[in-house]
């Protein structure tokens, strides 16, 4: 079956994926309507369903307020609009007229089809695009609007797509909400009637919620039942609205912007929407993990077959005293341990002695460095690792050389106070000049002193967002913001194509497929604390993999939270994706020491398999036993389980964990203990952890195929 094929009898378009179908049409009034999203149909099934639209149930109702693919402003439609305008003569309504198609097959095992609109009065063109791979059952969705017309015109509300459900007896959403140092903390509860807004007015993807969703029925498990879910590549402000409709139907419509900014359009500009993708699962919530996942590596990483090294970073060591000594006496225990990167955070640029000065001014601290970074740079290269720094390009303090030369390049509303959040202002992107400077500084940095990674981090949300040197400049600078973000960025990977990025915001304050797609993994969250970890990285890994998520073994007590659990059990959570160690080497006693070598030579053996292999959630850590996370290889000859055991009630009863992922008949050796196991065994009955009985208690286990014919 083609990826897309069409039925002019009935103006269906069937977009086909691997095991699910979507289908729209042009409905009698010109609209382009939703036909139906999930099990794969053919071409005549998909017409069965593509009846006429209905009358109103009564003169009250209007349209329906689900079911077209881009719901307008206009008409007797009341509800959530995924496309608002604003024209130059006051009017504030769209009406579709058709303007043809274009499919292109030109890609192999990809298909993209746009279908092109106008308004039946006034020149503003909207294009649907829709985007299908073989290898996945993700469909991606953006929108094109041009204004042909000679005025500007204004778009309050310009989303990606809307999306659809079939009827159901109940609906239920997923999602994630936190705040710093606490991200991704996974809800799953009943849609409310009416809108529920998920959203962030903060310039920045956000630690309090994270662009995407899933909805099921009510009765979806791990393993069971059917999701829908759709996640936003933007790393600036969005919005998605969920609605519930009183005659039960349910969907939900999302894309870049929020209530109070407006898109404008000058005469002859056109914008294009970021990507939203949807997928359809019938695997439960596990299987459209796995599905995000794979899409994931497949199609958004710009290197996802690399195998990241484990890093160090000295922030927790050394804070802002950064002195070339003391980093090259952290790097030689980092080396000891098996570290393959060593990253200088914070404190060795410009007159950067603390957080009230100095960013901005990106050259190595003369007193400090004043041989330049060169030494540092091949003392650590000499010890076998790759040298990274940290940098926040976005931001500027008040009391810095920038500043005072460029003080119009922040964001900033004539009048009003600058605020001040960490000491810093928020340079505007969305100037060339700005976005100009920002990438030649980087690009001669990684140039000259020969690094290898950044650790590119964004520290505050906007305030006062305005660009009074621009007309329209508090609308324009939203979008404009990101846009010249990710051209640095792509700039960059294209001068230095063996430099790695990772993209941090004040821990997880920018994870979203946007960013993901020109970097090589995000920092999860400052929280570091293992225990509060596991709830962190489980919300993480509903839609992005493992081989995104970096995570750090940091001292104890934690500084944030003052727990103090065992250097096992911390090494383990944070094996579980990227491994690093942001602890102060120079304090770890010698048994610490060598245990930690242990540990980081024990991941090396297992990290493809966590970085490259599929991952299940036996059991999640809002549970009455330990959390437990399984990873295997996806040719089924390697499984790793890790489970982390917090404080639990006395008497609390251990079961043996299920496996997934093997291959059938096959059996798998325990590469620790020796022990032999049948797959049929470990995916039907389980396998019994043997956790000490004792709090914070861990494991590793790593399940190795034993040959066929081999022996035990």
């Amino acid at each position: 079956m083609a990826l897309i094929s069409f039925a002019p009898h009935t103006g269906v378009w069937l977009l086909s994926t691997a095991r699910t179908s979507y289908a729209l049409r042009t409905d009698e009034t010109g609209a382009p309507c939703h036909v139906a999203w999930g099990p794969r149909l053919t071409l005549a099934e998909a017409a069965e369903l593509a009846v006429p639209l209905a009358p109103p149930a009564s003169s009250f109702e209007g349209r329906p307020a689900v079911g077209e693919e881009l719901p307008v402003d206009g008409g007797a439609r009341y509800g959530v609009p995924s496309l608002q305008v604003r024209l130059a003569d006051g009017s504030r309504a769209f009406e579709w007229e058709p303007a043809g198609h274009r499919l292109d097959e030109s890609t192999p095992g990809t298909a993209e089809l746009a279908l092109a609109y106008r308004d039946r009065g006034y020149p503003l063109e909207v294009t649907l695009h829709y985007r299908v791979h073989e290898d996945t059952d993700v469909v991606e969705r953006w929108t094109v609007l041009r204004n042909a017309g000679d005025q500007e015109l204004a778009l309050p509300r310009a989303d990606s797509a809307a999306w659809t459900l079939p009827a159901l007896p109940g609906h239920r959403l997923s999602h994630v909400t936190g705040q710093w140092s606490a991200e991704n903390g996974l809800h799953r509860e009943p849609l409310p009637a009416g809108e529920t807004v998920l959203t962030s007015r903060r310039g920045v993807t956000s630690h309090h919620a994270n662009p995407w969703v899933m909805l099921d029925a009510g009765d979806a498990t791990e393993d069971q039942g059917r999701v829908w879910s759709a996640a936003l590549a933007w790393s600036g402000s969005w919005r998605i609205t969920a609605q519930r409709t009183p005659d039960g139907r349910a969907g939900f419509t999302g894309g870049a912007g929020h209530d109070g900014a407006s898109l404008r359009l000058a005469p002859g500009e056109e914008f294009t929407t970021p990507v939203m993708a949807g997928l359809f699962s019938e695997g439960g919530f596990g299987a459209a993990s796995r599905a995000w996942h794979a899409y994931t590596l497949a199609h958004v990483l710009p290197r996802p077959r690399e195998t990241a090294p484990v890093l160090y970073n000295s922030w927790e060591a050394t804070g802002f005293d950064v002195e070339p000594a003391a980093q090259a006496a952290l790097a030689a225990r980092a080396a000891a341990l098996g570290v393959e990167l060593y990253v200088v955070d914070d404190g060795w640029f410009g007159g950067r002695r603390h957080d009230r000065a100095g960013l901005g001014d990106w050259t190595p601290s003369p007193d400090r460095f004043p041989d330049g970074l060169g030494p540092l740079v091949g003392e650590v290269h000499r010890l076998g690792m790759k040298f990274g720094l940290w940098v926040e390009p976005e931001m500027v303090n008040a009391d810095s050389d920038l500043y005072r030369e460029h003080p119009d390049w922040v964001l900033h509303v004539p009048g009003r106070t600058r605020t001040e959040l960490r000491n810093q202002l928020v340079l505007n992107f969305a100037r060339s000049d700005v976005a100009d400077w920002a990438y030649g500084w980087l690009t001669r940095l990684v140039a000259e002193h020969g690094i290898d990674f950044l650790k590119w981090d964004m520290n505050r949300a906007f305030s006062e967002a305005g660009w009074p040197e621009r007309d329209g400049g508090a609308d324009r600078l939203w979008t404009g913001y990101v846009h010249h973000l990710y051209g640095v960025l792509d700039r960059l990977r294209a001068d230095h194509p063996n430099l790695r990025i990772e993209a941090c915001s004040g821990g997880g304050g920018r994870v979203d497929l946007g960013i993901l797609a020109r970097t090589d993994q995000a920092w999860t969250s400052d929280n570091t604390d293992a225990a509060d970890r596991t709830r962190i990285q489980h919300g993480h890994t509903q839609v992005y993999p493992a081989r995104t998520m970096a995570a750090w073994v940091t001292d104890v007590p934690n500084q944030l939270t003052g727990r103090t659990v065992p250097l096992r059990f911390r090494f383990h959570v944070a094996m579980a994706g990227l491994l690093g160690i942001g602890g102060d080497l120079s304090r770890w006693p010698e048994d610490d020491l060598a245990e930690a070598a242990e540990l980081v030579a024990e991941y090396k053996t297992v990290r493809h398999i966590v970085q490259h292999g599929i991952l299940h959630r036996p059991a999640g850590p809002d549970g009455n036993g330990p959390t437990v996370v399984q990873y295997a290889s996806p040719d089924g000859e390697e499984a790793l389980l890790l489970a982390w055991r917090p404080p639990l009630p006395h008497g609390t009863p251990q079961r043996p964990v299920r496996l997934a992922g093997l291959t059938p008949g096959a059996r798998y050796r325990d590469a620790r203990t020796g022990a032999v196991h049948h797959a049929a065994v470990l995916t039907g009955y389980g396998l019994p952890l043997g956790l000490p009985a004792r709090d914070w208690a861990s494991t590793a286990v790593h399940l190795v195929r034993v040959p066929e014919g081999g022996t035990a």
